[in-house]
């Protein structure tokens, strides 16, 4: 392996969406794909893959729609969970094929096929990356950049992260994964909702050496304030303008069928643990993880029946009539109700409810992968208050936050 001081270069970004009145921020946040100034450069008379989904705008038109309109020779698409169009339900196999569109070749990097070989790489100069995060450890997208970042590094492809907001990235919550229940829904030791970017995520990765044996070998961490054209990199971010950690961004895009709007984002880290019970988090409604119950909870509660629908073709309790909670409301109220942490109070009163407490976790452990760890269950059957149980998740939040705090790209909180 010969080798390479990885340059991380770090640039800066463009993309529509606007702030909260909770926010300081006033002015419209530009996203990195926006900013086409700053790395069409890079991509002049090169082979281009490109990794997206349907939340790679650059304003109304796609990335690859608009990069090829710039003349970009795009040879290859990459897609993630749920797709480069953004319509399979969570954890559907995706086929590789063809885009309709653009006609170009998609290669589904979810599955059994979640790292590129260096046979997808063949034929390519520079790869792009541009996927809207939502800020939390159990969201697939990271893993996905993670894999991907290895598989450039390992075959010497220099990646270009255009960096977008991360909408829960106003806190740092929630316990720290423990390696052994590592998995693709949480790959590294880092907290539920970890507040960093995309971007700054990626420089993590790299620069606490957090990737392969092989990767690691190739990469340092060096960031370049003011990149030129003629600088070699392994790793280039292009960052967002007019963001920092208190802005509350709001979404221009769904970056996934069972996260149709804000509400259902914000509520995300706190009612996925959901899903590692026999209740529905609301799957097959029109407020995913905004609606969660079952059947046998008190019928004075919410009621509401799933269905299956385009997004969610498959879940717990389809068709059958569950009271539960219906925690749905405007943005502002949903994120008083959130307070900037992570709301165990919804797992615990759901437990407390459940006539059958023997049943109310799903045989085969899930909550472990979704928490990082298998003593979330033992605290919640133990009948541990949230207080009790958050100050558990202390020590190791707290060297994170230290960790962290070296690889942020913008304003903190």
């Amino acid at each position: 392996m010969r080798k390479t001081t990885t340059t991380l270069l770090v640039a800066t970004l463009l993309l529509s969406g606007f702030c909260f009145a909770q926010s300081m921020q006033k002015e419209k946040v530009i996203t990195g794909a926006d900013r086409m100034e700053i790395y069409l450069p890079y991509l002049k008379g090169k082979s281009v893959a490109v990794f997206a989904n349907q939340t790679s705008m650059v304003g109304n038109t796609h990335l690859v729609d608009t990069l090829l309109k710039k003349g970009v020779k795009i040879v290859k698409i990459f897609g993630p969970e749920h797709g480069f169009r953004g319509n399979a339900s969570a954890g559907e196999h995706v086929e590789n094929g063809l885009d309709k569109k653009s006609g170009l070749p998609v290669v589904s990097l979810y599955g059994n096929h979640r790292k590129p070989l260096p046979e997808d790489f063949k034929n390519i100069d520079i790869i792009i990356f541009d996927i809207q995060d939502v800020g939390v450890r159990f969201y697939t997208y990271i893993s996905s950049l993670e894999y991907l970042l290895e598989a450039c590094l390992e075959n010497h492809k220099p990646l270009l992260i255009l960096d977008r907001p991360n909408p829960n990235g106003f806190y740092v919550d929630g316990p720290v994964l423990e390696p052994k229940f590592k998995s693709f829904i949480g790959m590294q030791p880092v907290p539920i909702v970890y507040g960093m970017t995309i971007g700054e995520y990626a420089l993590m990765l790299a620069g606490e050496k957090m990737l392969s044996a092989e990767a690691n070998k190739i990469n340092s961490y060096n960031i370049v304030r003011k990149p030129t054209v003629d600088t070699p990199f392994h790793v280039q971010v292009i960052k967002c303008k007019n963001y920092d950690h208190n802005t509350k961004y709001i979404l221009p895009v769904n970056p996934s069928p069972n996260l149709p709007e804000m509400q259902s984002i914000y509520l995300y880290p706190s009612t996925c643990f959901i899903e590692g019970t026999v209740l529905s988090e609301g799957r097959g409604t029109p407020k995913p993880f905004q609606i969660y119950g079952h059947p046998t909870l008190p019928k004075n509660l919410f009621p509401f029946t799933p269905m299956p629908n385009e997004g969610a073709k498959s879940s717990k309790c389809y068709n059958q009539l569950c009271y539960g909670w219906n925690l749905s409301g405007t943005i502002e109220e949903t994120l008083k109700k959130v307070d900037g942490r992570i709301q165990l109070k919804y797992l615990i009163e759901a437990y407390k409810l459940f006539p059958g407490k023997d049943t109310f976790f799903l045989a085969n452990n899930f909550l472990h992968k979704l928490a990082g760890n298998d003593v979330l269950m033992k605290q919640i059957k133990k009948g541990m208050s949230e207080k009790e149980i958050k100050k558990s998740w202390e020590p190791k939040l707290t060297t994170f936050k230290k960790i962290r705090k070296k690889y942020l790209l913008y304003k903190d909180f």
